[in-house]
């Protein structure tokens, strides 16, 4: 497998994690609303902590609010860090890809970044 090859097949995997992220992140939402609008629906008297609904009538309704919103608040966060680190890593490999005028050269700097990274690691 060349370098090209390489750096190309990563690219494309960066592609897919990136995407993987922002699902992640459409998934968060669903459940940020749908805890939002359980606690809206579900209680007849509606208290606010902060932006966030909660009725505090009953507990089993209070524990799927506060699952459904901390469930959701975290896809959110995951999600959109996942996608700008893949995002990032991605347009990596894209500038070494375009950085190489021909394959040799990539070849030849991809082999001594390795060497010398054996190199640095035996002493």
């Amino acid at each position: 497998m060349s370098a090209q090859d390489y750096f190309h097949e990563k690219a494309e995997e960066s592609r897919h994690n990136e995407m993987v992220g922002y699902v992640m992140f459409l998934a968060g939402s669903v459940f940020f609303v749908g805890g939002i609008l359980s606690a809206l629906s579900l209680g007849g008297q509606v208290n606010w902590l902060l932006f966030l609904p909660y009725s505090a009538g009953s507990g089993q309704a209070l524990g799927l609010e506060a699952s459904f919103l901390i469930v959701g608040f975290s896809l959110i966060a995951m999600g959109i860090g996942c996608g700008l680190h893949f995002n990032h890593d991605r347009s990596l490999y894209m500038q070494k890809l375009f950085e190489a005028s021909n394959e040799d050269s990539l070849l030849r700097d991809f082999r001594a970044q390795k060497t010398q990274g054996k190199r640095n690691n035996r002493s």
